[in-house]
């Protein structure tokens, strides 16, 4: 068994709709104590805590295994055999796949920011200018492990929170979609430079 074949889409599906919140809970809460532990201590410090709990747990759990085998004199071999006969080597196929993905991303994101930066469309140019000025605010209200530790919030969340509310949310989303689209197509009416870009287009 490969461990790409552990983390299926399915699986990752299962654990952020909380479809088994035995597997979900300890998840979502180990990762969010290790990201808490980050925004107070340095990263090499987390990494060296929780490398020893671990290793302490383990070191642990073999003594006890082997201390009851000894007892009931049994053969049960070595508590964590099938965990040490999984295969975790990275598949090569696999790799090339995920690389190449992230190079068609990679490059078409580059695209986008030359286009906006160099203003190919005002309108466009103008809205990525108030996302970037919302981003300054962000970026003072949250530090980096903050928007990490929401964001880990969130994609345990809000899927959720959407399957429970679909009809509500998708309503309310039509709504936003059409006012902004509505917005948009007024500002591009009324400045000249977004229609000629347009026209250049077709």
């Amino acid at each position: 068994m490969n461990l790409f074949e552990l983390l299926r889409r399915d699986e990752l599906e299962s654990l952020i709709y909380w479809r088994d919140p035995k597997k979900s809970g300890p998840i979502f809460g180990g990762v969010l104590l290790i990201l808490l532990s980050l925004k107070f201590f340095s990263l090499i410090s987390v990494v060296a805590y929780v490398s020893l709990l671990g290793l302490a747990a383990t070191i642990s759990f073999r003594i006890y295994k082997n201390i009851v085998q000894a007892v009931q004199k049994t053969g049960d071999g070595h508590p964590f055999k099938d965990y040490l006969e999984t295969d975790v080597a990275l598949p090569q196929q696999k790799v090339e796949e995920v690389t190449k993905v992230a190079v068609t991303h990679l490059n078409a994101t580059i695209v986008e920011l030359r286009r906006l930066f160099l203003v190919e469309d005002l309108v466009d140019s103008i809205k990525f200018a108030v996302l970037l000025w919302c981003f300054t605010y962000l970026g003072a209200w949250f530090n980096g492990i903050t928007l990490i530790i929401l964001a880990w919030v969130a994609l345990f969340s809000l899927p959720k929170v959407y399957e429970t509310n679909k009809t509500q949310i998708d309503a309310n989303l039509d709504i936003v979609r059409s006012k902004l689209a509505e917005i948009t197509s007024k500002v591009k009416a009324a400045v000249p430079i977004g229609k000629k870009s347009e026209e250049k287009k077709e």
